[in-house]
């Protein structure tokens, strides 16, 4: 994608209006801009404000990325990785990572450490932690998934020990499994005020993002299929402040690559199209108004009238 130039027309094409409801969601004067490129499979953007920095992970590149909003600069954030992918920051800003290589979540204290939050389930090493969250009383939630141990192209090729199941960490470290019975859980993300979580099931056929309620702030209850993804691939997503969802999409086609967005009720009301699959993404910027896309080989933005929950 080294020919690939952002459109010169204002409003951009590349930002779709499936229903009229998605309108207001559109800056006209904004288009979709790519900030880097060169990379073997990016995912697990998260914005770090307090630093202006954008933050990713290429997973078989094996190195984490930083991108500077003031500079436009981009280089290693943390080389080698252990073929993290997806990140988040907790509730006092520290960085939260999934790792394929050693199949554990870490933590990033303050002085640069990197601590073990869990590697294992009842005495089994997980698969290789995909994706990650973390709700308002610090509990961090994370996929499952065996994409990792498939092949050495990710992680270390390897037989898997657990299901591919959905997990909490307590604030005490506490680890307990909260879904299973899900084909390769994938993306995941919390509706704003955490009544809901969204769990993709990204080898169901077609390709499935769930809803549970969430049930006194631990547990998870009443499994339902909220979207059919058809011949889509969803993969990571996360929630505006009105609750629509912002997901990650793709299948080499025009149409389906780039960024699907779905109302509160499950209706495709918008895309953003890009030139290549795109695997995860979050909001950013000083008022969180700023969608950043990592789409393949690289990395996408663009500004939207509208924020991202304040987790993500």
């Amino acid at each position: 994608m080294s020919d690939w130039q952002p459109s010169p027309r204002y409003p951009d094409p590349a930002v779709v209006s499936v229903d009229a409801s998605f309108d207001r969601y559109r800056v006209s004067a904004s288009k979709v801009e790519r900030i880097a490129h060169g990379f073997r499979w990016a995912e697990g953007p998260v914005w770090l404000g307090d630093s202006r920095m954008l933050v990713w992970s290429d997973v078989p590149g094996n190195c984490m990325y930083s991108w500077h909003e003031a500079t436009g600069a981009v280089s290693p954030y943390r080389l080698p990785s252990n073929n993290g992918n997806g990140n988040t920051r907790d509730r006092q800003g520290r960085l939260i990572t999934c790792e394929h290589l050693t199949r554990r979540v870490t933590r990033t204290e303050y002085d640069g450490r990197i601590v073990t939050l869990a590697n294992s389930f009842d005495g089994k090493p997980f698969n290789s932690p995909n994706d990650v969250v973390v709700k308002s009383d610090g509990s961090v939630w994370f996929t499952d998934p065996s994409f990792g141990i498939l092949s050495f192209y990710e992680g270390e090729k390897a037989e898997p020990s657990l299901p591919t199941n959905v997990y909490r960490i307590d604030a005490d470290g506490s680890l307990s499994v909260v879904a299973e019975g899900i084909n390769q859980p994938n993306g995941l993300a919390f509706s704003p005020d955490e009544s809901l979580l969204y769990i993709v099931e990204s080898r169901a056929t077609p390709r499935k993002i769930l809803a549970y309620d969430v049930v006194n702030g631990r547990t998870l209850a009443n499994r339902r299929t909220l979207i059919e993804a058809g011949v889509g691939t969803p993969d990571g997503f996360r929630c505006d402040i009105d609750g629509n969802l912002w997901c990650g999409w793709g299948m080499g086609s025009a149409g389906l690559d780039g960024v699907h967005v779905f109302n509160p009720q499950g209706k495709l009301i918008g895309r953003i199209d890009l030139p290549e699959r795109c695997a995860n993404l979050c909001f950013g910027g000083i008022h969180r108004n700023r969608l950043f896309m990592a789409a393949s080989t690289s990395v996408y933005s663009l500004f939207v009238n509208t924020q991202g929950v304040g987790y993500a």
